[in-house]
């Protein structure tokens, strides 16, 4: 058995993308912050939808023409394919962890 809380990274000096469960059509992985953001001037444009929640720590992320969104533990949001985002912001000093479905 497995748990999305267990066997964190130790060293964090990028973002860490782990895939739990992937198909042809679909992909959950857990990523893992802490005190990250998307690169100044970037922004993620996926060609699949993404349902992204945070289960633990905090996060700001950015939608082009829809604002800043803060997200505590339960706060999820749904990304259409091709929506621009970025991450601006992730609690320092302690993980975000986050539950992200592509589909």
């Amino acid at each position: 058995m497995n748990n999305i809380f267990e066997l964190l990274p130790v060293a964090l000096e990028a973002e860490v993308f782990e895939a739990i469960v992937h198909g042809d059509k679909m992909k959950i992985e857990r990523i893992v912050s802490r005190g990250h953001s998307t690169p100044a001037g970037e922004w993620y444009d996926q060609d699949q939808n993404e349902w992204v929640m945070v289960l633990a720590g905090e996060a700001i992320v950015s939608v082009e023409h829809a604002g800043e969104h803060h997200l505590v533990p339960g706060s999820y949001l749904n990304l259409p394919a091709h929506t621009r985002h970025r991450v601006q912001w992730t609690t320092p000093g302690t993980e975000t962890i986050w539950l992200a479905i592509h589909y």
